[in-house]
């Protein structure tokens, strides 16, 4: 069942020249429901010149087009921030671009259903109130002055300043649950008696939400409110059965095929030969009876089926696929009918830079320049959806014949949206791949997939890895990374100078991100890295220099002891 929400909204002028308030909502249908939520928001322009009615015009009408723009990957506050402070910049601006507008500014109110959960972002004094049970709980803080020479004085508010910032928060949703977005023309003229009163109404059915809303503005200008009056009402009618990333993924419980063989048929498609298979997944290429098309279909070997860790990073897998949209990564199909547990994608002729690398290519420092710019312009396109890949390597990278360099494999990628989603051991991945600090146990984060491209380019021009080839469960001891130049003399200085820097053992001396990272290997030789300095042993390797510490100790000791004893 989805998330099902009852609302309504109300907005009066009251005795103001004008309504400076401003209410909206979405009420989205699937997949955005599951993916993105329901979102309300309200705003009270700043009173006292003309640009205050527009500041909260624009700032809920640019709030409820743009968030659903956002990647579906981004965390929650993310995509909320960025949308705001986005309209808090453009709101400055037109302040100081257009007299009559100076000093526009709004407070706003934002409220997100998604799932079993709810999450807002605040800023000014408009406010969020729960009604739970009979119990009614502000959820918001009021920024503001309230000094007897400074009578409610909005302190934060859109606008205001350069530096925005918001009033995050979240918490669990329970059916029944009433929640208000209400401007100062209402709150602070009703007791909140009164308003768990009238919203006590809503939940228990003598009322809907639009007569709610509409009964709390009238009350406000009835107790003697002078300023508009604006209120926003939902009732939580029902909630998912599922999680939300059940509700996106929902394949879980299908059944896993059996191995197949070629010329065999599944929902359709016609196996014509198994292209890998590994501990935990195989793949196949495909045909669709219906278009005669070649496809990908990829599941998990079948003795995973009773594995719900495995079943559940399968799911997820496909949900992060499903987000990564470019001409970088193969796309997810869905079928027309599904009754087993797999992931389609599309198929591309051409082979992987591992395969031609077996295959005995030479690639020469132009050709891997390029190959270089265009696997960093993916992962900067996943890196904007908040999608850590975590196993770039040539066996992952594509080239097709149209062309085109694709991404392949998410299975063990982690996303932006909920750390506890996926694989988040921090060692996954190929172990000659990872990042040193991940044998730290450090967390994946961007610089860990930059190293692991820069590692890939190393890969491609010699043959070798920078600090030796690592096997699995091995701890490996990293100094400094070998010049390329040592197998390929033939390489430029600023190639080596760039290919250093990406495999740099401190996240610190790496790029920062993969535009960086493209924008060096774009300006090439006109604008060159500078070599990377040399650390301090202390930092290179702290051991040894105490085990020298320790030697020169013992031998002046030595030494000592020997002029005491002749003497």
């Amino acid at each position: 069942m989805p998330l099902t929400v009852t609302t309504g909204h109300a907005s009066a002028t009251g005795k103001r020249a004008r309504n400076e308030d401003f209410v909206g909502m979405v009420t989205p249908n699937e997949p955005e429901l599951s993916s993105k939520g329901l979102l309300a928001a309200i705003a009270d322009g700043v009173s006292g010149n003309e640009g205050g009615r527009e500041a909260a015009e624009y700032t809920v009408r640019g709030l409820l087009a743009d968030y659903y723009a956002t990647p579906d990957t981004w965390p929650m506050t993310q995509c909320l921030e960025r949308v705001i402070q986005a309209i808090n910049s453009w709101v400055q601006r037109q302040g100081a671009a257009r007299p009559e507008l100076a000093g526009m500014a709004t407070t706003l109110t934002a409220l997100v259903l998604r799932g079993r959960f709810y999450h807002f972002a605040h800023v000014g004094d408009t406010r969020l109130y729960l009604l739970r049970a009979g119990v009614l709980s502000r959820l918001t803080s009021d920024h503001v002055w309230d000094r007897p020479e400074m009578q409610h004085v909005l302190t934060r508010a859109i606008g205001l300043d350069t530096r925005l910032h918001l009033d995050h928060g979240m918490g669990e949703l329970r059916e029944g649950d009433v929640f208000l977005l209400a401007s100062d023309g209402v709150w602070a003229a009703l007791p909140e008696y009164d308003i768990n009163r009238l919203l006590s109404e809503l939940a228990l059915g003598q009322r809907d939400a639009a007569d709610c809303a509409t009964a709390l503005a009238e009350a406000a200008l009835a107790a003697g409110s002078a300023d508009n009056a604006s209120a926003l009402t939902l009732r939580i009618d029902a909630l998912p059965d599922t999680s939300l990333r059940d509700a996106v993924s929902g394949l879980q419980h299908l059944p896993l095929p059996p191995l197949l063989k070629p010329g065999q048929t599944l929902d359709g498609f016609e196996v014509e030969a198994q292209l890998h298979a590994s501990a935990a997944t195989v793949l196949y290429r495909v045909k669709d009876a219906e278009s005669g098309r070649q496809l990908v279909l990829k599941t998990l070997q079948p003795e995973r089926g009773n594995d719900e860790a495995e079943r559940s990073a399968f799911a997820h897998e496909e949900w992060l696929a499903r987000r990564a949209v470019a001409r970088f990564f193969p796309q997810v199909l869905t079928p027309a009918q599904r009754n087993w547990l797999y992931l389609l994608t599309t198929w591309h002729e051409g082979a992987t830079l591992q395969q031609h690398l077996d295959a005995g290519r030479h690639f020469t420092a132009p050709e891997a320049v390029a190959e270089g710019m265009r696997l960093v312009r993916a992962i900067g396109a996943l890196h904007r959806r908040s999608i850590l890949h975590r196993d770039i390597k040539p066996a992952n990278v594509h080239l097709g014949a149209d062309g085109e360099l694709r991404v392949l494999d998410f299975g063990v990628a982690q996303s932006g949206i909920n750390p506890e989603d996926g694989n988040n051991a921090p060692q996954a991945g190929t172990p000659s791949f990872l990042a040193p600090e991940q044998f730290g146990h450090a967390p994946p984060s961007r610089q860990t997939d930059i190293y692991a491209a820069g590692v890939t380019l190393y890969l491609l021009l010699t043959r070798h890895y920078p600090y030796g080839e690592i096997e699995p469960f091995q701890r490996p001891r990293f100094g400094e990374p070998v010049p390329p130049t040592r197998y390929r003399p033939d390489l430029p200085l600023w190639l080596e100078n760039v290919m250093l820097k990406a495999v740099a053992r401190d996240p610190a001396q790496r790029f920062e991100t993969a535009e960086e990272f493209l924008l060096a290997l774009e300006r090439g030789a006109s604008r060159p890295l500078a070599a990377p300095a040399p650390l301090p042993l202390a930092q290179r390797d702290p051991a040894l220099l105490w085990r020298g510490v320790a030697l020169v100790s013992m031998v002046l000791n030595l030494l000592l002891v020997y002029v005491l004893v002749v003497k």
